[in-house]
């Protein structure tokens, strides 16, 4: 019997099936409570939407969508001031401010959709190329025209049935994720250590020399609450020094985060001189550890190590809580990989809503996406 698959779109989490969240066990960034931190507390020039796969009424498979508009975004960041940036920020307000990513522009990994393993994969995805033309129709109805669409961000493995179904889509690879992987061997920070050659040994005692005199604090939802300005004011100027930046949080994201995920999120303080100078974010997603948004005053980030002292915390405390491995996203590449983190390759599809542009795509996204050049470290024996 050929059974037909449809899908729903949700504008609202309070609108999901019940059984959303039985998809989503294996993925925090697609479970209903997420969802709702996204929908509650998500930037300014950011719309979500959730789509649900049905095989007849059965729910095969769930997926969230985040449309970006960019003329509520005063920046795209400020750190590199040259020609090619005005003339990608010109690209960006004229023929890309308006953009649609099938998965979550503010995580690394494949956060995009989960579908039930008993299923027709390839039929499934159909059924999603359908729900997107749909959702781009509802869009363009309220005013709001897609100019690019982009689903992101798969290994090469997993790309490959997204690319048999969306053909007239440009396969792009940004920066890698940087995974870093924890031994079964280690049970505390100091294995950590003595797996590191003496050089990176010597980096890493550096380092938490120059932090002597900072106090590391877990800070409870009252804690974040009391400090949000401030944990706000440190992320802000590390987002807009970034090279390149497409939404800027708003200000009670952390704390509703920490409101309604719980114990599945985790903010750390530095404090120096009882003035908090830096915090960074966790996110407990089953056996992986993700890192989340950090944020640090620059001066005393550069005399205290303070950025380097922040991922060795991180690594120790996953190993400590017994976690398999930490995904250290994007950005920093070579500090990360100084650590131990390994890069791993990511891949996109976009299109452009204007023919002559899509034609043109893979030289109009140089545009967008700012290239990293950098050199990987091997900081193991």
């Amino acid at each position: 019997m050929n059974t037909t698959y449809s899908f729903q779109i949700y504008k609202s989490t309070s609108l999901l099936p019940v059984e959303w969240n039985s998809l989503a066990a294996n993925n925090i960034f697609l479970t209903r409570e997420y969802l709702e931190v996204l929908e509650n507390s998500c930037p300014v020039n950011m719309t979500c939407h959730f789509i649900g796969l049905f095989e007849e009424k059965k729910l095969i498979g769930i997926v969230l969508t985040q449309f970006l508009f960019a003329e509520k975004l005063e920046s795209f960041g400020e750190r590199d001031k040259c020609l090619k940036t005005s003339v990608r920020n010109f690209a960006l307000k004229n023929f890309a401010s308006h953009v649609l990513f099938v998965g979550n522009n503010m995580l690394t990994g494949q956060n995009a959709f989960v579908l039930d393993k008993s299923i027709k994969e390839s039929k499934a995805i159909k059924t999603l190329h359908k729900a997107i033309n749909q959702l781009k129709k509802d869009l363009k109805e309220n005013g709001k025209k897609v100019h690019i669409t982009s689903i992101k961000d798969f290994t090469g493995k997993e790309i490959e049935p997204l690319q048999a179904e969306f053909k007239n889509n440009y396969t792009f690879s940004t920066q890698p994720n940087m995974i870093f992987n924890i031994k079964e061997s280690w049970k505390t920070e100091q294995d950590y250590i003595n797996a590191l050659s003496k050089k990176y040994r010597d980096q890493y005692k550096r380092a938490r020399k120059k932090s002597e005199g900072i106090v590391k604090q877990q800070m409870s939802l009252s804690d974040i609450k009391q400090y949000e300005d401030a944990i706000y004011d440190l992320y802000f100027h590390v987002a807009k020094n970034a090279p390149f930046n497409t939404f800027f949080l708003a200000r009670n994201h952390f704390s509703f985060f920490k409101e309604i995920m719980g114990d599945n999120f985790l903010l750390y303080g530095y404090f120096l001189d009882e003035k908090l100078i830096g915090f960074n974010t966790l996110i407990k997603n089953g056996e992986v550890m993700d890192t989340y948004f950090l944020g640090y005053d620059e001066s005393i980030q550069r005399e205290k190590m303070l950025y380097l002292n922040m991922l060795y915390d991180m690594i120790a405390s996953s190993i400590k809580k017994g976690f398999r491995e930490i995904v250290f996203a994007r950005t920093a590449l070579e500090i990360k990989s100084s650590v131990g983190a390994k890069p791993v390759k990511m891949y996109g599809l976009i299109t452009h809503s204007n023919a002559l542009i899509n034609h043109n795509i893979s030289r109009f996204f140089n545009y967008l996406e700012p290239k990293t050049e950098w050199q990987e470290r091997n900081p193991f024996k």
